[in-house]
């Protein structure tokens, strides 16, 4: 009896940890990146035409539709122009039409004899001249009719519109003078890089799903996060990488798409991106507050039936549900302890307290 009651106070001295299994189920890890917005396609206005700016017709930073009017440059030297070229083409209309009858009437009278050949000659010259004086005056006319065409600069595509960078009455230089920028809205691009080792990776696993990174992994779907909404998260899919790694950097551009019909995502604003790193296998999760650090190796603490306690070096991968991924060193049949660290030493006995890890930690509010 003295022996059992020296056991028990033994016993009750030890100090106690909380145990538990690791969570083992099917899981797909992912790689986060950081990475910036950027429109799909984005047009800088410029005129093609010089002049005075005699109008702007739109608010700055509104949406404009593809066609909309939004500047006007002052029309009146172009209207003299094309009035002037139209002018020329009435002329040398009129002057082929007169060229058109005269050969007409020499081949008549060249049938009878009452022509000579030379005359002939001549009046085929003249109509041919005047075809070729015609289509000279066409070809002013349209440059006249492209250029009063011009003087009118209308959006070329959907979006949404900068301010204005040139106020009414200010020279406007053609295909120099910057008069303001349209971006696309809806959707719109992220663009981030990896490495040449998670590239490698990625490529494996998109070949295994039939496609390629270069055309976006076979629509692989991907998850945004942006500052100041750490609970949005906004679903897109990849859809192109570049053909080649960059020798400077070591690196390969990646580029998802995500909808943005609310116009909430804008182009330049950085993101924090996750990309599904494997293809789905049996994956072994344990609470990141189980994991301890010995210079540079990361260990879990198990514990037996008696309550010994050892170290076990594992390579950690990705948080995902609250939890972190085990890469190696645990098969998921093993005791860990999840709490108490503190009182945990390799070769000490402690009180173990077992509970269950909940599958997904971040939803059951896990204490670690």
């Amino acid at each position: 009896m003295a022996f059992s009651s020296t056991a028990l106070a033994q016993d009750q001295q030890l100090p106690v940890v909380t145990a538990a299994k690791p969570v083992v189920r099917e899981i797909v890890e992912d790689d986060e990146f950081v990475g910036r917005f950027e429109a799909v396609d984005q047009v800088a206005i410029r005129s093609r035409v010089s002049g005075y700016l005699d109008k702007v017709s739109f608010q700055d930073g509104a949406l404009v539709n593809k066609g909309d009017l939004l500047f006007t440059i002052d029309q009146r030297p172009y209207q003299a122009a094309y009035d002037a070229a139209k002018s020329q083409v009435d002329v040398a209309k009129s002057l082929l039409e007169f060229s058109k009858m005269q050969l007409d009437r020499a081949n008549e009278l060249a049938r009878t004899g009452n022509i000579s050949p030379a005359t002939v000659d001549d009046r085929r010259r003249e109509y041919l001249s005047a075809q070729a004086q015609m289509q000279g005056a066409t070809a002013a006319l349209t440059t006249a009719s492209l250029n009063m065409e011009f003087t009118e600069i209308k959006a070329p595509l959907s979006g949404r519109i900068d301010r204005r960078l040139v106020s009414v009455g200010n020279l406007v230089q053609p295909d120099s003078t910057l008069l303001t920028t349209i971006v696309t809205r809806d959707p719109i691009d992220f663009y981030f890089d990896v490495d040449e080792r998670l590239y490698f990776s990625y490529a494996r696993d998109a070949k295994a799903r039939g496609g390629s990174m270069q055309e976006g992994a076979g629509g692989l779907d991907v998850e945004v996060r942006v500052a100041d909404r750490a609970e949005a998260v906004f679903k897109g899919k990849l859809d192109f990488a570049e053909n080649r790694i960059d020798n400077a950097t070591g690196t390969m551009r990646v580029r998802a798409k995500f909808p943005n019909a609310d116009g909430i995502l804008q182009p330049g604003m950085f993101g924090r991106i996750n990309v599904p790193g494997s293809l789905p296998h049996s994956g072994v999760l344990v609470p990141d507050g189980a994991i301890g650090a010995d210079q540079d190796r990361r260990i879990v603490f198990l514990v037996d039936d008696a309550g010994m306690v050892s170290a076990k070096p594992v390579r950690t991968g990705p948080l995902l549900d609250g939890y972190r991924v085990i890469r190696s060193g645990l098969t998921g049949g093993e005791t860990i302890i999840v709490n108490g660290l503190m009182h945990a030493r390799p070769g000490t006995k402690v009180k173990v307290e077992m509970v269950t890890l909940p599958p997904k930690a971040e939803t059951a509010g896990l204490r670690q």
